[in-house]
């Protein structure tokens, strides 16, 4: 399916970053890893900032474009393909996790949100915006089922020992591209994993 999604020319969720990442890019260190990368937006903000970006995906053709997009602002990003269902990232070794509308079954969400804890150096930062489950009844992007959709108090349990930062369900617009536009139900989640 991504694959497809990602086929044309265009940049299918836009070339700008999703607009809570930038707004609270300033709290990331690197590394960066960046979950569900798809077309590079958000890996090539962060590199912007200077910050070293590894984006995974599970569509090759996806992180193609991420790495022509970086190469046309000359920057560069750290890709790798790679399905969600199964990734195991590397133990304490990122300085930040960004997870931008990386939606999984919930089994699937749950063990990889073990993994990223693990990921982590102590003092790292995750950062997540997702759609809520009030999404569902909306036509402004997001998955159609509600097991891969998310509820703030799903987010703070999968990181219980967290200093949270922020967590919350809000209605906002969002304008990202022909598949995510208009008014959405999201959570939002900024939290710190103890020093």
């Amino acid at each position: 399916m991504w694959n497809q999604r990602y086929s044309s020319d265009e940049f299918v969720y836009g070339t700008e970053p999703n607009s809570f990442l930038a707004q609270h890019a300033e709290l990331l260190t690197g590394p960066v890893l960046s979950l569900a990368e798809g077309e590079g937006r958000n890996a090539v903000c962060l590199a912007s900032l200077g910050l070293d970006v590894l984006g995974v995906d599970g569509s090759a053709v996806g992180l193609a474009k991420a790495q022509q997009l970086a190469a046309s602002r000359n920057l560069t990003i750290r890709t790798e393909v790679v399905d969600l269902a199964t990734y195991i990232p590397p133990e304490d070794t990122f300085g930040s996790v960004v997870s931008i509308w990386a939606h999984l079954p919930s089994m699937v969400r749950q063990r990889l949100h073990g993994l990223v804890e693990r990921s982590l150096k102590p003092g790292g930062m995750i950062l997540l915006e997702a759609y809520s489950k009030a999404q569902l009844t909306r036509n402004t992007g997001g998955p159609k089922d509600v097991d891969m959709l998310v509820s703030a108090i799903e987010i703070e349990q999968a990181f219980p020992n967290y200093d949270i930062i922020l967590s919350q369900e809000i209605e906002r617009d969002v304008s990202e591209g022909k598949f995510h536009t208009g008014l959405a139900s999201v959570v939002q989640f900024i939290a710190r994993k103890p020093a």
